[in-house]
C-alpha cells in the first residue's frame, strides 16, 4: 500500500496544494512554521480521521475559511482507492471512499495504517497517563475494529456513570441499584480492552527492547510494562467497581477501570521520566514508534505509512546515522520525512538507495 497523491484545501495554513508522491521516500524541506508538519497531519487525518495532535476539527480549518477538504489516492496491489475527508464549520466531519459515504468511522480506521513520529511524542514521557493510553488505543484501533467499537462503548458508559455520580452528589441521594446497571454494562467492553492491551504489550516490549538497542548502540536496555488494575483470579469488573463504590461516590467519578491504565517506561530499571537524558528519551520514543510500526505491519499484512516529523532534532550525529541506517536496512514502506536543515536531508538522500521525492516548502506550500 502507498499514497500516490494528496490534495489539500483549506487545511491549517494550506490554501490549496496537490502533491504526487514517491512510493519510497518523500522529503519536505523548509524553515519551521511554513507547513511541513501540516502536510503530514493531513495524511494522518485521512488515515485515522483525526489530527495527530488531537485538535478539534474546527481548529484545523485555515484562518478566514469555513471548511477544509482532503483527498487521497491510495494504491494497494494495483487497486486504486480514492478517499475524501470533508469538514465545514458547524457540521460533522464526513468521509467518502470510492464515492460512497463512510457510515461508521470505526469500520474505516485501520484500512490505511499509519505511524507518525513527531516532537510532541515527548508528551508520552512527560505528561499523564492519558497520553500513553492514547498510544495504546491508536495502535489497537488500527489492528481491531472490535477494539475500537468496545473502546467507544466503554467511554460512553464511563461518561454516563460519572454523570450519575455527580447527580447523586448534587441531589444528596444515592441509588446503588441504578449505579450497578452501569457496572454490569461496562464489564464486557472493559474485558476486551484489558485483554487486548495485555496481549499487545507482551509482544510490544521485546520489539521495543530490540529497536532501542539498535538506535542507541546497545548503551542501555529498554523495557515497557503494563500498569493496570485489571481483575485477576476470577474477579470481575463488577467486583472491582463495587469494591471502590464508596470512593467513587466521594470523588464523584469512576476511580478504577481501563481508563486508568498506564505504561511503565524504563531504561536499565530506571524510570525514563525521572532519569533519562533528552537523547535517551528521543531514542526510547523512536523505538516505541518503530515497534508500533512493526506490529501494525505484521497484523495488517501491509507496510503502514511512516511519517517522520523533525526526528533528527536533539539526536547526536552518531544516533542520527544509526537511525538512518535502521530506516534503510529494515525496508520500511513509504516514508515521509520533514526537516528544517537541507544539508541533513541531503545526507539522508545520499544514503538512501531507492526512489525519492523532495518538496521545498514555502508558506502553506504556496
Amino acid at each position: 500500500m502507498f499514497l500516490q497523491q494528496l490534495k489539500v484545501t483549506g487545511f491549517k495554513n494550506i490554501s490549496a496544494a496537490q502533491l504526487d508522491f514517491s512510493q519510497r521516500l518523500n522529503c519536505f524541506v523548509g524553515l519551521n512554521g511554513l507547513g511541513k508538519t501540516n502536510c503530514l497531519d493531513a495524511i494522518h487525518y485521512l488515515c485515522l480521521c483525526k489530527s495527530h495532535r488531537g485538535l478539534p476539527d474546527r481548529n484545523l480549518v485555515k484562518h478566514g475559511q469555513d471548511f477544509f477538504r482532503l483527498e487521497a489516492l491510495f494504491l494497494d496491489e494495483e487497486r486504486a482507492s480514492k478517499v475524501v475527508a470533508k469538514f465545514a464549520t458547524g457540521s460533522r466531519k464526513e468521509f467518502e471512499r470510492n464515492g460512497a459515504a463512510v457510515e461508521r468511522l470505526a469500520d474505516y480506521v485501520g484500512l490505511y495504517p499509519v505511524v507518525m513520529i513527531a516532537p510532541d511524542d515527548v508528551s508520552l514521557v512527560q505528561e499523564g497517563s492519558e497520553e500513553r493510553r492514547r498510544f495504546l488505543d491508536t495502535t489497537l484501533s488500527q489492528i481491531s475494529s472490535n477494539y475500537l467499537q468496545q473502546l467507544i462503548q466503554y467511554n460512553n458508559l464511563l461518561r454516563q456513570r460519572n454523570a450519575l455520580l455527580k447527580t447523586f452528589a448534587e441531589e444528596r441521594r444515592f441509588d446503588a441499584a441504578l449505579l450497578s446497571v452501569y457496572d454490569h454494562q461496562m464489564e464486557a467492553p472493559a474485558a476486551v480492552l484489558y485483554q487486548q492491551r495485555r496481549e499487545f504489550l507482551a509482544r510490544f516490549s521485546p520489539m521495543l527492547s530490540e529497536l532501542y538497542a539498535l538506535i542507541s548502540g546497545q548503551r542501555e536496555s529498554a523495557f515497557i510494562g503494563y500498569d493496570t488494575d485489571a481483575p485477576l483470579d476470577g474477579a470481575t469488573m463488577v467486583h472491582l467497581l463495587e469494591s471502590h463504590r464508596e470512593k467513587d461516590r466521594a470523588l464523584q467519578r469512576t476511580t478504577v477501570g481501563p481508563h486508568r491504565d498506564d505504561l511503565n517506561m524504563q531504561l536499565s530499571d530506571l524510570q525514563v521520566k525521572k532519569y533519562a537524558s533528552q537523547g535517551q528519551i528521543k531514542s526510547y520514543l523512536l523505538a516505541m514508534r518503530l515497534a508500533q510500526y512493526e506490529i501494525l505491519r505484521q497484523e495488517k499484512g501491509v507496510s503502514p505509512l511512516l511519517l517522520l516529523d523533525d526526528i533528527f532534532d536533539k539526536l547526536d550525529a552518531e544516533r542520527v546515522q544509526q537511525l538512518i541506517g535502521l530506516i534503510i536496512e529494515r525496508d520500511f514502506g513509504q516514508i515521509f520525512i520533514t526537516d528544517a536543515q537541507k544539508p541533513r536531508m541531503e545526507a539522508v538522500l545520499a544514503a538512501f538507495p531507492g526512489d525519492h521525492q523532495v518538496f521545498d516548502v514555502t508558506f502553506g506550500l504556496e
